[in-house]
């Protein structure tokens, strides 16, 4: 028996993320000496986990203009051509393509699309637990983390790329409940 079947209380289903009680997060060196974060509004996901976990997938979709960094300038800079262009690419997406395990966690393989840009992203995905919820249905908890870099999905930073660090951590906290 591998360690991916030995996932206490593990429930296969499809699960929708609880946006009230998830975060879609995201941290950037800047200067070199400080780190910047910001947040996601509006995203959405739909998690499958497959009777062998392994099989499980993943897509999701992030609304780029709800990037919040708590500095109204710098959101909008964050909206335009040196970055998320987000009248051109209104979303950042993630499909899951494989799933492996790695000690204690699972490496979630997948392609990620930002500016129009896919490129293969590995998620570190830690599964928190699965439970009930309020209502007395199914639910489970996600923690994922991956690094990319900017440049390679477009994201020059125009001036500001002199200041702004070339690798990006993005960190998912995800409720989810099963669809019933």
């Amino acid at each position: 028996m591998t360690t991916a079947l030995q996932i206490p209380g593990y429930v296969a289903g499809t699960w929708n993320v609880d946006g009230v009680h998830s975060d879609v997060s995201f941290e950037v060196r800047h200067l070199g000496i400080a780190k910047v974060r910001g947040r996601f509004d509006t995203f959405e996901a739909r998690i499958v986990t497959a009777e062998n976990p392994l099989d499980s997938s993943v897509t999701a979709t992030i609304q780029a203009k709800s990037v919040n960094t708590n500095n109204q300038t710098r959101d909008e800079h964050i909206h335009g051509d040196d970055f998320l262009k987000v009248d051109e690419f209104p979303t950042l997406t993630f499909v899951s393509t494989g799933i492996r395990p790695d000690g204690e966690v699972f490496l979630v393989d997948g392609d990620l699309t930002i500016r129009g840009i896919t490129k293969p992203a590995t998620l570190r995905l830690e599964i928190n637990g699965f439970g009930t919820g309020f209502d007395g249905n199914p639910a489970a908890g996600f923690s994922a983390v991956a690094e990319i870099n900017r440049s390679d999905f477009g994201v020059t930073a125009g001036p500001a790329g002199a200041v702004v660090g070339e690798t990006i951590k993005l960190t998912f906290e995800i409720e989810a409940n099963l669809q019933v």
